[in-house]
């Protein structure tokens, strides 16, 4: 028996919740609210959140929309981390990166 079938789920819930392809809302176009005639009202076409299923075009259940906004959120924060994670300048390069206030009005002089 190979391994990777021994391992196969039969049934129960899933080990990891699957990341959903998910379309902004065609109704809000994904602000979650549309224009009534007074005020704004909430969307319900999407369940005021301004996300459906890419694949149906059909609002998510609230207990599936929490979870894919959840995995979105957290891949948008690690990939915001990355970009931030990065090495501060030393050597010659640290110099020339930081305001030495020698330039006309206080500003940076590099000598270029």
């Amino acid at each position: 028996m190979d391994r990777v079938t021994a391992m196969k789920k039969s049934h129960g819930p899933e080990f990891r919740a699957a990341q959903l392809v998910l379309a902004k809302c065609p109704i809000c176009r994904g602000k979650a609210v549309v224009k009534g005639v007074f005020h704004d009202l909430a969307c319900i076409q999407c369940n005021a959140s301004g996300w459906v299923a890419a694949e149906t075009g059909e609002a998510l259940p609230l207990e599936v929309l929490v979870t894919q906004l959840s995995i979105r959120l957290q891949a948008a924060e690690e990939r915001i981390a990355k970009i931030h994670c990065f090495k501060p300048a030393s050597g010659p390069e640290a110099a020339y990166e930081l305001n030495n206030r020698r330039g006309a009005g206080g500003s940076n002089y590099t000598g270029d």
